[in-house]
């Protein structure tokens, strides 16, 4: 079964999509043509898109599904008009809070992307600042100033996930990769351990470790399973003897890791857009 979906939205479309994705990924028996389209914002961009959702309606025979969060009234009805069906995520919350709050919204657009909190904007990009610039273990200098620093093995998900965890939650992530000189060593490295209460653990199976590597040094030592096979196996007895908390990345999106390491370290959101 295929389907044609559609986010729309007044600003980026990340947050709509983000919702929208959690819902279909539920449907593992319906192929969906997903197109995004953004900054819908006037009447006109919106009665365009209606166009288009009724061309696709009248190509497949089927309803065009639609995850909105366009916030205008005028041009949510236009939406509500067309051929597809539409699923409001605006419209499902806001009213029940209104009505719970006893007062009506603003019914701003863009007020979750804005920037009139000046100061946690500017946190927030400090953190994306931090986490860039202490990538891989470029500043090993700089890690006092980490709210946590991300260790393992080469390829076990560090650098998006610390990268994630700046964008998403204002928090200052480094990463540190495990080299095999320090695997062998068997402790941590020096410059790891005036740090170890930040330091957050991730590995990930052999095997799929291999695989990935594989990409990026195809037949090499590097990513033979053997060697991948030792380094998961030592290090993961390293974070066990130094009582440092991990996790398993490798069946885990980036969000998921991100969310299990701020379950285990009990850290909050620092800011945000």
């Amino acid at each position: 079964m295929k389907r044609k979906l559609f986010y729309i939205s007044d600003r980026t479309g990340l947050t709509v999509e983000a919702l929208g994705h959690s819902l279909v990924v539920q449907f593992d028996d319906v192929e969906f043509e997903r197109v995004i389209i953004p900054y819908v914002d006037t009447v006109e961009k919106v009665e365009k898109v209606r166009a288009r959702i009724d061309e696709a309606a009248e190509e497949s025979g089927t309803q065009p599904i639609i995850f909105s969060s366009v916030v205008g009234d005028e041009c949510r009805q236009i939406l509500e008009s067309s051929k597809g069906v539409v699923f409001d995520f605006f419209d499902a919350f806001i009213g029940p809070m209104e009505e719970v709050l006893g007062v009506k919204s603003s019914h701003t657009v863009g007020r979750s992307h804005g920037m009139g909190n000046g100061v946690g904007y500017q946190k927030w990009i400090d953190a994306v600042n931090y986490s860039l610039d202490n990538d891989d273990g470029l500043r090993p200098h700089k890690l006092n100033k980490a709210d946590v620093v991300l260790i393992g093995v080469s390829r076990s998900g560090k650098t998006p996930t610390s990268l994630y965890l700046a964008m998403q939650f204002g928090i200052c992530a480094a990463n540190y990769p495990l080299s095999e000189e320090d695997i062998e060593m068997r402790s941590l490295p020096k410059v790891l351990r005036p740090h170890k209460g930040q330091l957050f653990g991730l590995t990930i199976d052999p095997e799929q470790l291999s695989k990935i590597r594989q990409e990026r040094r195809p037949d090499s030592r590097y990513s033979s399973l053997k060697q991948c096979r030792s380094e998961v196996q030592q290090v993961e007895q390293l974070f066990r003897t130094e009582k440092i908390p991990y996790l398993n990345t490798t069946a885990m999106s980036v969000e998921e890791i991100a969310a299990g390491i701020l379950l285990e370290t009990g850290m909050k959101k620092r800011a945000s857009l």
